[in-house]
């Protein structure tokens, strides 16, 4: 009989106590390793299989590796797994599945102990996680500031090539930031295939993961579950070669600006596309694009790309890296080369229309031999289409008279509402209301400013009459009457 102060089955045998230190000496020597090595050490013991499984990671560790799904479910549906035990382990969920043989004691001590070892693991991690963020943070901005060579030689040479970067903004980016980092357990490790960096940069949080020119979406997938769960708007952009990460950066920024609460991350080739562009016939679309940007260098035009993707020059600073002041003055200069008022809407909706372009087949920079194509007005056979005309009628068909000439006196002032209501004479929570019908009507998201130039565009297209707010059927003074 065992001495007293021992209990269960460690008072039934003296080799009971024995088996559990060798247990705990086993789990032990395991989580000096690594976490995968201590999860794979409990799956042996238990005769079964183990899983650390994260809400939003999915499985982090999981022996055998085809566990790793049962394991996920279980920790998500407890009740359904009641074979299972499960402890919370390091902001994680332990799920350990002993085999049939192995006694309940037995099984539920190599968990607790597998949990609380866990649990020393992360809390020494976080211990050391704050250096490692400022150090993620750092390398972030050495990138945007074209030190690539250097960055790339610390985190594997050559073997990094390209860059996919994600920007996310919100109330809660302290939180999905550390959330995101237990994700992705990022490392520095050289001559990796793959290296992720997370920084946080003016109240918003960067992700830039280097690769070897494509990577396999698991990134993708974890940023997304952390915008859904953290209601966070994230723009991506990539893969790019790690030399243009400054340019991704920017593009990604832009993108996040077209994220909405049902479409929380944007990809930057996403914005802009559109359904005209395709009808549009290519060659005469092409030379008149190819003319009207010939004044202007591949910075020149991407700076005008990111400008009119976010609908402001504040915007634009933020995403290019540069103060508001810089962006007007080369937005005044661009002006003059471009000899065209880049403040007037219609203007803007061509620029961009051009910006889309391909590039013409024949390398021609001019017009049909007339000289330099203009801004302020298409080319014949270009929106005059029975093609262009009917994606038009598709867009903004149907409209009722007093929300298209709101509309467009809206679009007009440049998505502010203030003076539009103004030369409409009408309230800004009437315009409010209107234009939030004619976004319902058009299914269409306004607050997308390159939804809005095309919209402008499809307003131009279907004119029949005035648009102007004089046109705007009234009942005496500033009451409106449906017609």
């Amino acid at each position: 009989m065992c001495t007293t102060g021992t209990t269960g089955h460690e008072a039934a045998c003296p080799g009971g106590a024995r088996n559990a230190r060798e247990t705990t000496d086993r789990l032990l020597r395991a989580a000096t390793r690594s976490g995968a090595h201590l999860i794979a050490e409990a799956a042996l013991l238990v005769q079964g299989w183990a899983v650390l499984a994260d809400p939003i990671a999915g499985a982090v560790y999981s022996t055998p590796a085809a566990a790793a799904a049962d394991g996920v479910h279980a920790a998500a549906d407890p009740y359904e797994h009641p074979h299972c035990l499960q402890r919370p382990a390091a902001g994680a969920v332990l799920v350990v599945a002993p085999g049939p043989t192995v006694p309940p004691e037995q099984a539920a001590r190599v968990a607790t102990t597998t949990a609380a070892l866990l649990e020393v693991r992360g809390q020494r991690a976080a211990e050391l996680r704050g250096e490692q963020m400022r150090l993620h943070t750092t390398l972030v901005g050495l990138l945007l500031a074209g030190h690539t060579t250097a960055v790339a030689d610390t985190l594997g040479g050559n073997r990094l090539t390209h860059v996919t970067v994600y920007r996310l903004t919100g109330a809660d980016v302290p939180t999905a930031h550390q959330v995101l980092w237990r994700a992705v357990r990022p490392s520095l490790a050289p001559h990796a295939d793959a290296c992720t960096l997370l920084g946080r940069l003016d109240g918003e949080l960067v992700v830039a993961e280097l690769h070897r020119g494509g990577d396999d979406g698991r990134v993708l997938r974890l940023v997304s579950r952390v915008s859904e769960r953290h209601h966070l708007l994230a723009g991506m952009a990539g893969p790019l070669p790690l030399a243009e990460m400054p340019t991704a950066h920017s593009d990604a920024a832009a993108a996040r600006h077209s994220a909405t609460a049902d479409r929380r991350i944007v990809p930057a080739d996403a914005v802009g596309t559109s359904r005209l562009t395709p009808l549009l016939p290519t060659a005469p679309y092409a030379r008149w694009a190819g003319s009207v940007l010939r004044p202007l260098t591949a910075a020149h035009q991407h700076l005008l790309l990111v400008w009119l993707r976010t609908g402001s020059k504040p915007r634009a600073a933020t995403a290019l890296g540069l103060s508001a002041g810089t962006v007007r003055a080369r937005i005044r200069e661009l002006s003059r080369l471009l000899r065209a008022d880049l403040e007037d809407a219609t203007v803007q909706a061509h620029l961009l229309l051009a910006l889309r372009a391909p590039s013409p087949a024949d390398g021609s920079g001019s017009e049909d031999g007339n000289g330099p194509a203009r801004l302020e007005t298409l080319p014949a056979g270009l929106l005059d289409t029975e093609a262009a005309r009917s994606w038009a009628r598709g867009l903004v068909g149907g409209l009722e008279p007093h929300l298209r000439i709101a509309l467009t006196c809206w679009l007009g002032h440049h998505a502010r509402t203030a003076p539009a209501a103004a030369e409409l004479h009408v309230h800004r929570t009437t315009l409010a209301n209107w234009l939030t019908q004619c976004a319902e009507h058009l299914a269409q998201n306004l607050g997308d400013a390159t939804v809005r130039a095309e919209i402008h565009l499809a307003l131009r297209a279907t004119r029949t009459g005035p648009d102007d707010p004089a046109a705007l059927p009234r009942r005496g003074g500033r009451t409106y009457r449906r017609l």
